[in-house]
Parts: structure tokens; sequence; C-alpha cells
């Protein structure tokens, strides 16, 4: 379209309800720089447009509704005259607004120039990840390796994934009312989740609880000794929901537990920041495993796939292995053998495209040319 690009106003969670700001996690400078040849970029609304508070709320001045993985085409017919006419548009949402498939090879070069060179975290940021990943690989006294586990058990991805958890009846209670404020068309009555729960479950759509990561490390063969860094926000069900995972592998750390508290409350004012050190502390470990989908996780993925995937990223196959959980007549033996020849093809090497695949987490022919 050959539009200037405003600093992108990041989306306000509805969980997180955090206020960070692109220049607070982001090296601004290097981002408009970098792109200098390939996007003009401005740190803010010029000061000639007066109508800055309506920018974002009044429908005059913003493009909705841009369809899921749009082709490039799109944007010129219907976007581009809108600019024209205001000079000035917000464009929202804008996860997956444009295709993959259908689009300049170009525009995907493009892509994994930003995604992979120019979005920089701020130098305070790597520099504090660098600190953490070496303390993870220094805590025997010699250089070790270590995993990253990324753990999606907070209380509102619970919530959100609507499926059915291990816990009291006072438990499964209050997370009724929670679904129930927080998502009351999805809720509705309640009397369909059951169904649904069970559904979502079969077919692997349901975050692994603590406990069936452990039993999973364990059937991949990881020994007790391993050291793994956990990549979370505040784990639904506490230490309880926990036990099992800390009981099996007890050298689990967080990053509060690794940096001292002076060290991490320059961090605490964003909760962006606190997830840009686990990123980066997951980015830089020897075995990264995800537990559940989400940006984050993909994110990882992609880009250890385009630093040339010789680190392992562990994706588990999470229908088979509630099929596998679910099986009372299962002996561990099978069980083993069933998430190892499963697994071994799910260890972050590059994988065949298809249509409106997911360019981040699997960055195949246009990023790993590096352009």
């Amino acid at each position: 379209m050959n539009a200037t690009l405003i600093l992108p106003v990041l989306k306000q969670d509805q969980i997180w309800k955090d206020q960070t700001k692109f220049e607070d996690i982001f090296d601004v400078d290097h981002f408009i720089d970098y792109l200098k040849d390939d996007v003009h970029i401005v740190r803010d609304i010029p000061d000639w447009f007066t109508e800055k508070t309506e920018l974002f709320t009044s429908i005059r001045r913003t493009v909705k509704n841009i369809p899921k993985y749009a082709p490039a085409q799109f944007y010129i017919d219907n976007v581009l005259p809108r600019i024209k006419e205001k000079k000035i548009m917000a464009l929202k949402p804008f996860v997956d607004r444009l295709g993959y498939d259908n689009v300049p090879t170009e525009i995907n070069r493009l892509r994994c120039r930003v995604n992979y060179h120019a979005l920089k975290f701020l130098p305070e940021i790597e520099e504090m990840a660098d600190k953490l990943a070496a303390r993870m690989r220094n805590r025997t006294g010699s250089l070790n390796p270590y995993m990253a586990l990324h753990l999606r058990f907070e209380k509102g991805m619970v919530g959100l994934s609507f499926c059915d958890f291990v816990g009291t009846r006072e438990e499964k209670a209050m997370m009724a009312a929670y679904r129930q404020k927080e998502w009351p068309r999805r809720y509705k009555n309640g009397s369909h989740l059951w169904q649904l729960a069970l559904q979502k479950r079969k077919e692997g759509r349901c975050p692994l609880e603590p406990g069936e990561v452990a039993v999973i490390l364990r059937a991949m063969g990881y020994p007790k000794e391993t050291q793994i860094y956990v990549a979370s926000g505040q784990v639904y069900g506490g230490k309880n929901r926990m036990a099992p995972l800390r009981n099996m592998f007890p050298n689990l750390l967080t990053k509060e537990e690794l940096a001292s508290k002076e060290e991490m409350d320059h961090f605490r004012k964003h909760v962006t920041s606190l997830a840009a050190l686990d990123f980066l502390v997951c980015l830089k470990s020897d075995v990264f495993v995800m537990t559940h989908g989400g940006n984050f996780a993909k994110l990882i993925i992609g880009a250890r796939r385009y630093m040339g995937h010789r680190l392992k990223s562990i994706k588990p196959d999470k229908g088979l292995m509630s099929k596998s959980f679910g099986d009372p007549y299962m002996g561990w033996a099978a069980f083993v053998e069933d998430v190892v020849i499963t697994h071994q093809t799910r260890t972050g090497l590059p994988e065949e495209t298809f249509p409106n695949y997911d360019l981040w987490e699997n960055p195949l022919t246009p990023c790993m040319c590096r352009a």
C-alpha cells in the first residue's frame, strides 16, 4: 500500500489487563532503522492530526472485519482507498489478517526480517535473559544443558479452554462461576459444557496438566536430574497442582527463583516484560517443551527452526496422550513406546506447508533464506 506505519499499539489482553506499550519492551530505534528500506515508520501520530482520541474508537477511523488470511489484493482494494480518504486509519484486530500463500514472496520475506531481525527486545531485557540462561547452565557447578517448559495452566487459560480438569467440587463450582462471568456467551446455561469438554480433550485441544507433562517427559526418557526452567504465570491450583511435576523433576526453576527480588522489580511494571524474559530463556534452551498452543510457543518453535533447527522443540500430541491416559489397560512399557514413536517427528524440524499454514510456527521456504 506504500503507507507509513505508526508504531503499533499493543492489544490489551482480557485476562492479564496489561498496559504495556510497544516501546516498553522493544528497541524502537533498531526497529525503525532496520526496516527503513522496507517501510517508513514514525514513532507517533503526527501533530497535524487532531482526532487522536478517536483513532481507535471511531468507526470512521477504524478498519474492522478484515477476513483472516486475506490476500494482498484485499488491502489494495478495500483498505488503501480508506487510508487515502482519511489520511490516518487504525487497523484492528490484526492477528492472521494477511494470508501466507497468496501474497508476494517478498512480503513473506519481509515478515521474516521483521520477526527475526527487526523486533529486538530492549537491551536490559536481553541482558537479564542472558543472566537467567547462564544461571540455568551453571547450577551444578559445571556447564549443563537445560530444558524450558512453557506451562499453560494459569487460571485464565484453564477457564478459556472450557476443558474439565481434576479438582474438588468447590474448585469446579468456582471455575464455572469464573467462566460464566468472563465468557457469558460461550457459557450460556452451562448444560452443554460437559460434552464439549469431553470432545475437546479427545481432539487434543486441552492444556496439559503439570502431572501429565511429568509423565510424558519421563516416558521420553528424561531423568529426575533434568534441569527445567518453567515459563508460566501463576499455575491454577498452586503447589498441589504442581506437586506431581515437582516430585518427578525436583530441579524446576522459575525466573523469580533464579533472580533476586531487586533484579526482578525493574521488570514487574509490565507483565509483557516478564513474558519477554521467559521467551528469551526458552529460546536459548537445549530443549523446549510446549504444553498448549498460543503465540508464545509458536513463535519460539518458529524462531528455533529459523535459526537452523539444531535445538529440539517438543510439541506433544495431546490427542494421542489423552487417549493413552484414559486407557486403564495400558501398561507403562506400552505407554512409553507410544510416546517415543509418536514424538519422533514432533521435535521442531521443518514441516511440509499447507494452505493457510502458520508461518510463525513453521517458517519454511520464505524465511529459511534469511533474506
